[in-house]
């Protein structure tokens, strides 16, 4: 019996597929790009101690500093950058200047530590004091993945504003002759 055109078709692509799948697993591993300037210097190595820690925890580990940054982040939609100034004498092996970190030079990093401060006392003072109060104050909890955070709106007693087309008034009638 003679083999019919899509069976052989079938064949040279299962034995193309195990061809492919042979030799790259013996072909070798490139490596990954590298991370952007803002994290290389902080998401592959050990997190040393932090320096000047001022509305922080002193006894805070590098790690436990690190972890905190990352969350505030992602609660603020920010990078490293946002808060922390470049230092043009360190630069990295990308040829991008490195943060420094302990650096008081930027006004956003003050602005978070009063920030900070302002929802440690709001726990402390209101949300503690509430039974089943579920979850803390956060930075995520005003801000929501933006650095300034939306205004909030009111809905009306009506329920929600229909689109803004439908809304639009209706025309005016044509002047009569």
């Amino acid at each position: 019996m003679k083999p019919s055109s899509h069976a052989l078709s079938l064949t040279a692509l299962l034995l193309a597929a195990v061809f492919a799948a042979s030799t790259s697993a013996q072909a070798p591993q490139a490596t990954p790009p590298a991370a952007p300037a803002e994290h290389e210097d902080h998401h592959d190595h050990a997190h040393p101690a932090p320096t000047n820690l001022k509305v922080l925890p002193k006894d805070m580990t590098g790690e436990e500093v690190h972890e905190l940054m990352e969350k505030w982040e992602a609660d603020l939609g920010g990078k490293c950058s946002t808060c922390h100034a470049a230092d043009p004498t360190n630069i990295g092996p990308n040829g991008r200047p490195r943060l420094n970190y302990a650096d008081d030079s930027k006004p956003e990093k003050a602005t978070a530590r009063l920030m900070f401060t302002m929802t440690e006392e709001i726990n402390s003072r209101y949300i503690a004091h509430i039974d089943s109060s579920g979850q803390p104050v956060t930075c995520g909890t005003c801000h929501r993945g933006h650095l300034g955070p939306e205004p909030f709106a009111t809905p009306d007693d009506d329920g929600p504003k229909p689109p803004a087309a439908a809304t639009a008034p209706a025309p005016a009638p044509a002047p009569a002759k």
